[in-house]
């Protein structure tokens, strides 16, 4: 299993009623967690990031990405939604989960790009959205997009 994402990395039934919310959730677990120093910091990252075009996808996904000094340790953070939330999308849908990706500052590379790259593919398939929106399953969520991270 990819170390990007564990089980401990996949929050259900989170409350948070507009974008920010979601990001200040992802930012506090980042810092949480310990892959980030500063959740504030973190979190004006996704904000930034954000500014220059949406993250939200299609099918009730967002993909926020923050990358900045206060991240220590690239990882892959869930944020399951009680709720929808009006997030700037391609299909106008509200978003139900938050993919998040954190890249430290001073990585090198394109590796980030990558992983962004295999998960937006990801949820291009209809069966995976739908295991992943359906699933109560931390373990199960993070093995789905462990899986999908771990392909060459």
């Amino acid at each position: 299993m990819s170390r990007l994402i564990t089980a401990k990395n996949v929050f259900l039934h989170v409350k948070a009623q507009n974008v920010d919310e979601v990001l200040a959730f992802l930012s506090q677990k980042a810092k949480e967690l310990g892959y980030a120093s500063d959740d504030q910091e973190v979190l004006r990252s996704f904000k930034e990031r954000e500014a220059l075009d949406s993250t939200g996808m299609a099918d009730g996904f967002a993909l926020p990405h923050a990358k900045t000094d206060a991240i220590s340790e690239e990882a892959v953070l869930v944020a399951k939604l009680d709720n929808d939330v009006d997030w700037k999308t391609r299909d106008k849908v509200p978003i139900r989960v938050a993919i998040a990706i954190l890249t430290p500052g001073k990585f090198i590379g394109t590796k980030h790009l990558v992983v962004l790259s295999k998960i937006a593919s990801m949820l291009m398939g209809k069966s995976t959205r739908d295991q992943i929106i359906n699933s109560g399953d931390p373990d199960e969520i993070a093995k789905i997009i462990s899986n999908v991270i771990d392909e060459s």
